[in-house]
């Protein structure tokens, strides 16, 4: 079993809900079996009183994640984000030099079934309507730092398609061409902003990039 005195990163809390920093190559929810366990969900209901979640973000990412502390709140946060109520902004760095500055993917998905948790492009009848929109911050080197800004929510959704772009994020084992065992994916939720679900307050939490 996991060590439940594993700390969070809190960097944000008050009485419905926090905002945690999540380190890149951790579940976000508890899997199956003993040895998945340990998760930004887990490691909260052994902090708080009661914990929620809110929304996941992929084990490889890192970043920003809220986690309610209430169920009223949860409710409340969940309609934020379904009705898309919620600003999001991620950095990533892709390989080679991407083109332009700044542009929009439109592409729906769907899972690989026989390749899970894969997804990929596809416009059959289980696909979802899926819309990323990039900009480019700066060449470092043989890649690109880019700004990416998630329309929609979809599993894996801006992984897939910046590699429909010729440019998969650096470290991603599933859709990173190049990818050679980097410890991890270079794919951070940087930015959270939104109404305060109770004091109607715009909110807004940032944290930095770790790469």
């Amino acid at each position: 079993m996991p060590d439940s005195q594993v700390s969070l990163e809190i960097l944000y809390e008050d009485d419905w809900f926090a905002v945690i920093n999540k380190p890149a190559n951790c579940l976000s929810v508890p899997g199956r079996g003993p040895d998945k366990q340990d998760s930004i969900l887990f490691r909260a209901e052994n902090t708080f009183d009661e914990a929620f979640v809110v929304h996941r973000l992929d084990e490889a990412t890192s970043g920003l994640m809220l986690v309610a502390k209430t169920h009223e709140c949860q409710k409340r946060l969940y309609a934020h984000f379904r009705e898309r109520e919620v600003e999001k902004e991620y950095r990533a760095l892709i390989r080679g030099h991407l083109a332009g500055e700044k542009g929009q993917v439109r592409k729906p998905l769907r899972c690989d079934w026989p390749n899970r948790p894969r997804q990929i492009i596809c416009t059959d009848e289980w696909s979802k309507n899926s819309i990323t929109l990039w900009e480019k911050m700066a060449y470092e080197g043989v890649n690109t730092r880019v700004r990416l800004v998630p329309y929609t929510g979809r599993s894996h959704q801006l992984r897939v398609h910046m590699q429909s772009l010729g440019h998969g994020i650096v470290g991603d084992e599933f859709y990173d061409d190049q990818f050679s065992n980097e410890p991890r994916l270079l794919l951070h939720a940087y930015r959270l902003e939104f109404r305060h679900p109770f004091t109607q307050a715009w909110v807004a939490f940032v944290a930095p990039c770790p790469f």
